[in-house]
């Protein structure tokens, strides 16, 4: 189990401390986590988690731009970082006798982070042509209207990389703020996985973080979304070879005792796969969505998602539909399957398939090192420990009636968002 023998602990500035031996091979992964993304940005700085994320690879005062990637890279090791809703993350997995490489420089880049204002504007110019490859993309400018429309308060409804008008006019003083509050070691967990001896890498861990400063207390996140009243629609059109479809419903948070039958039901829809933004790979050819759909040339694809956040975010079901389709028909056929999940209860023999399907993807997804620590990080960011460890047997404990009954949660006509964008 991922949460055996795991080390936890707090240090005096805060920072929380995960630590767990595996010695399957040489090579350790250290995951820096912290809790900030786009849920904690305000209007006006929506992107600026995302950015502040770029700025944290351009060099301290100690190191030079183009330096980490040398150092990681010279050791054999891979390093990268990542924003999402809920959480920044930087990672790096290296020879484990080489993992203090990692502690190193991210001390530095905690504490030491330059925002040089030359490679703030470079790095505006990176990030808004990297938004503007996405608008090219109809899925993209899809999914943007749709989890704009999905959300009237909650920070949710913006796109980690923030909207246009934002990033053309955030100040490099905003972002070192934003830094400064977030990025501290209050506000982050320090998850490292590997062979090694855990007493004497925690002890190696305090010796790096534990005299960093605490920061102030991050504002907390107010905004609460009101009770869905009413279906919401958005029709976008624009060059494309196909139309595609998304439909959105507001859905639980990890800590919900209802996401573990949202995880099965999501599997029986669409197959089992890994929680997004990690997860991939789902089994859904034999699924309820597949062979309603792909089966009978209804859609070229469709799938199904959800993912686990701190706060009720969204399950979603896309399609792609050749030009020539019947929009209704799509639509009314998604809405058939979604209603017999309401009023049917699903078969032990799908169930099972369901259940089993999911624990393997998820013990695939957990097997190497790196992913351990993965998996660690994003249960110390939704939800806990416990979580976790009980992941899989949580699974196991679905029945039929958890399913049904999350299904007439959810699936409600004013819970949902639907969003068409119609090549032309």
């Amino acid at each position: 189990m991922i949460t055996d023998r795991l080390h936890i602990q707090t240090l005096k500035n805060g920072l929380t401390l995960v630590v767990k031996d595996v010695h399957t091979a040489p090579v350790a992964s250290f995951w820096l986590w912290y809790r900030v993304g786009s849920r904690h940005e305000t209007p006006g700085l929506t992107g600026i988690s995302h950015w502040v994320e770029h700025m944290l690879f351009k060099g301290t005062s100690t190191r030079p731009k183009g330096d980490f990637d040398r150092l990681i890279q010279r050791e054999g090791g891979h390093f990268n970082g990542m924003t999402w809703v809920d959480w920044t993350t930087f990672y790096a997995t290296l020879p484990a006798r080489r993992i203090e490489l990692a502690f190193d420089i991210e001390a530095d880049r905690m504490q030491h982070a330059l925002f040089d204002p030359e490679e703030v504007e470079r790095e505006r110019s990176v990030i808004i042509a990297e938004r503007e490859g996405h608008e090219n993309q109809p899925a993209y400018l899809l999914r943007e209207q749709v989890q704009a429309a999905s959300f009237l308060n909650h920070p949710y409804r913006h796109m980690v990389i923030g909207w246009k008008e934002d990033l053309q006019r955030i100040t490099r003083d905003e972002l070192f703020e934003h830094y400064r509050t977030f990025y501290t070691p209050n506000n982050a967990v320090a998850v490292v996985v590997g062979d090694f001896r855990t007493a004497e890498m925690a002890a190696t861990i305090e010796a790096f973080f534990g005299d960093i400063p605490s920061g102030p207390d991050p504002p907390p996140v107010r905004a609460v979304e009101p009770k869905p009243r009413a279906q919401r629609r958005v029709h976008l059109t624009g060059p494309g070879g196909a139309h595609y479809l998304l439909i959105a419903f507001r859905s639980v948070s990890a800590s919900d005792p209802d996401f573990f039958p949202l995880v099965v039901l999501t599997a029986i829809l669409d197959g089992a796969r890994g929680l997004p933004p990690f997860g991939g790979g789902g089994l859904g050819k034999a699924a309820r969505l597949h062979r309603a759909l792909v089966n009978s040339e209804l859609a070229l694809a469709v799938s199904a998602s959800m993912a686990a956040t701190v706060d009720p975010y969204l399950f979603t079901i896309s399609a792609t539909v050749q030009p020539d389709q019947d929009l209704a028909a799509v639509e009314a056929a998604i809405f058939d399957e979604l209603t017999r999940l309401q009023e049917e209860m699903v078969g032990q023999e799908e169930l099972a398939r369901a259940i089993k399907g999911t624990r393997a993807m998820f013990a695939y997804g957990s097997e190497s090192i790196s992913n351990q620590a993965m998996w660690l990080g994003l249960a110390a960011m939704a939800a806990d420990m416990d979580w976790l460890a009980s992941y899989q047997q949580r699974l196991l404990d679905v029945s039929p009636e958890d399913v049904q009954r999350v299904a007439r949660r959810l699936f409600r006509v004013e819970n949902r968002v639907v969003g068409w964008y119609v090549s032309r």
